[in-house]
């Protein structure tokens, strides 16, 4: 299973990057495509109207949803703290999906380079088209 981080939502949805859209595309169709709820936020409140979040939802609805539990939070907390004695503070939302992926077994589709930066954290690297 692959958590991919607001960044490859966003070219899939909007159009952009073609390999990264179609690496999620496989993902999806292949049911290794997994959500979590802070992608999900990031994704709602770049909506301009009700319409765009239900056209959202609908294409969402079906994924497998990985919850944050209080040992979700706690990991967080600690993979933050843990990066921060190394000097390296990156952003919470980016600690939570890495801290749902560690839990869950999961690999992590990001374009952001500090995703590479986490102990541990697997990256999914897309095969590359002809």
């Amino acid at each position: 299973m692959v958590v991919a981080d607001t960044s490859v939502w966003i070219e899939y949805l909007k159009g952009g990057h073609e390999p990264t859209r179609l690496a999620l595309r496989d993902l999806i169709r292949a049911e290794q495509a997994a959500l979590v709820g802070v992608v999900l936020a990031e994704l709602l409140q770049g909506c301009r109207s009700s319409r765009e979040a239900d056209a959202l939802l609908s294409k969402l609805t079906g994924l497998p949803f990985l919850e944050t539990t209080f040992a979700t939070w706690k990991r967080t907390g600690e993979l933050s703290a843990s990066l921060r004695r190394k000097g390296i503070t990156l952003p919470l939302s980016d600690l939570v999906i890495a801290a749902l992926a560690l839990e869950h077994g999961c690999r992590v589709f990001a374009l952001d380079p500090h995703f590479e930066r986490i102990p541990g954290l697997a990256l999914h690297a897309p095969s590359r088209r002809r």
